[in-house]
């Protein structure tokens, strides 16, 4: 005898509030294994292919591990120094960029910013802050020993706990399945393929979609002669997945420093009078590689990766990481869209079987 409704609807509801209790206490205990979980779930298709052609499970593991650690070591060679060496410093020119800015604007609209203006004084202190603040932070960042344990931890338990995870993958997925309640074990099985099909087009999809962005901002503003374009092109690659965020953040970050780049200053040969040349056409094509790269996003990238039957609607996922995020922090980001999608199709299946319902056909639902 199946237990009634309101009995589930209890145990259910104990197992989620278990689930964010955990979640609450052990956000950074459990970042490792959400994040080797994470990387395991995206390289299953692979290793399901490889499988496939006829290797063992072993050695397909073995064939991403080799590969995977290839592109890492690669990655330490060529583009982690670079992009260190510029977050360095566009941390220490940004103090330079706000006084050039205040003093620019200063000597081109002398009747708006004058030193007794209220734009001056605030223009001043944030420079003040960034140039205090930005040196504490790269100190804090650097000499905190807790910090550098933290990222020597995930660097070694994120990968064990991903081959793990990768080899026992399939292992892991029959024992849940053969732990569902038997009489609702269609049902869950349907919803986990609809949950699963939401995330691969997702996460698998935005994560191509982030990489190819993230490699075209870097190189072509580099090929542009933008200074700091690799970290520009980092930044803007790795929020895209964030609606409208990446585009916006990335955009504003390039526009404003190419005009503190290619808005110059030279002083004319009677020493008296002070005539700006700004390179408007090198400003140009800055905005430009992100106008480019929105059109390459929204009409080509992501309709053919994402595809448009992925079900998270813009607001949805973004009111999902802002929840999320500030209820259990970085953890809870990463959580966020999985639970997001979870939420979405579970949510799809309760309308459909509202519609299916008497509560909703009524007496006239057999017509």
């Amino acid at each position: 005898m199946a237990l009634p409704v309101g009995q589930q609807a209890k145990y259910w509801g104990i197992a989620t509030a278990v689930f964010l209790t955990t979640l609450w206490f052990l956000g950074d205990v459990i970042l490792p294994f959400v994040l080797g979980g994470a990387i395991a779930y995206c390289l299953d298709p692979i290793a399901d292919r490889l499988e496939r052609a006829g290797a063992s499970r072993v050695v397909a593991v073995a064939i991403i591990t080799l590969v995977t650690i290839l592109i890492f070591v690669v990655l330490i060679l060529l583009v982690i120094p670079t992009l260190v060496q510029q977050t360095a410093s566009l941390i220490d020119t940004a103090p330079q960029f706000f006084d050039r800015l205040r003093t620019g604007l200063t000597e081109r609209f002398p009747q708006i910013l004058d030193n007794e203006s209220v734009a001056y004084q605030q223009l001043l202190a944030i420079g003040e802050t960034i140039q205090s603040k930005g040196g504490e932070l790269v100190n804090g960042l650097v000499s905190s020993a807790l910090g550098l344990i933290n990222i020597l931890v995930l660097m070694v338990i994120v990968p064990v706990v991903a081959v793990y995870m990768l080899l026992d993958w399939d292992n892991m997925t029959s024992k849940i399945d053969d732990l569902l309640p038997r009489d609702h074990a269609k049902t869950i099985r349907r919803l986990a393929r609809d949950i699963d099909t939401t995330l691969a087009s997702f996460i698998r999809g935005q994560g191509t979609v982030c990489l190819v962005l993230g490699t075209y901002y870097a190189v072509a503003l580099m090929l542009a002669g933008l200074n700091f374009g690799l970290i520009v092109g980092f930044i803007a690659g790795l929020i895209t997945f964030i609606p409208y965020v990446g585009a916006l953040v990335g955009g504003t970050l390039a526009v404003g420093l190419a005009l503190f780049q290619f808005w110059g200053s030279v002083e004319m040969a009677d020493g008296d009078a002070v005539s700006y040349v700004t390179n408007w056409l090198r400003i140009g094509i800055v905005a430009g590689i992100f106008g480019l790269g929105q059109f390459l996003e929204g009409n080509i990238l992501t309709p053919k990766l994402v595809g448009g039957s992925v079900g998270l609607h813009p607001v949805w996922l973004l009111f999902a990481l802002s929840v999320f995020g500030s209820l259990f922090g970085f953890v809870g980001m990463l959580v966020a869209v999985p639970i997001a999608a979870m939420i979405g199709v579970v949510a799809r299946w309760g309308v459909s079987q509202y519609k299916d319902s008497l509560l909703y056909r009524g007496q006239s639902g057999d017509e």
